[in-house]
């Protein structure tokens, strides 16, 4: 049975892998080059599948799912070197959206 991990979990074997080497986390401009490099192979892996621009014969198919995990890999990446929590992240942005966007789109009628 599979277990899910939590996002201190995920930071933390990112953390693990990463300081393994010598080298350790990027820096901040290379991740953000990196970031911007993955969030492209995704937006070309939606392209193909739901817009217009298909791709050529040539260009080899990734998942989204595999495109997605890159990306991830890297944001935790950024959010590691930077000591950013991103469970406390996502928490006080879900806090903003809950209250500026309260009443913005209509809501799911209860049940």
């Amino acid at each position: 049975m599979e277990t899910t991990k939590t996002m201190v979990q995920l930071q933390q074997e990112v953390d693990t892998y990463i300081t393994g080497f010598k080298e350790g986390y990027f820096p901040p401009m290379e991740l953000m080059a990196r970031l911007t490099e993955e969030l492209g192979e995704l937006s070309r892996e939606v392209q193909d599948r739901y817009g217009m621009k298909k791709k050529k014969s040539t260009e080899a198919v990734r998942t989204l799912e595999e495109e997605t995990g890159d990306l991830l890999f890297v944001l935790i990446c950024f959010a590691n070197s930077q000591n950013i929590n991103l469970t406390e992240a996502l928490d006080t942005v879900m806090d903003k959206f809950k209250t500026r966007d309260a009443d913005r789109w209509t809501k799911k009628e209860e049940l």
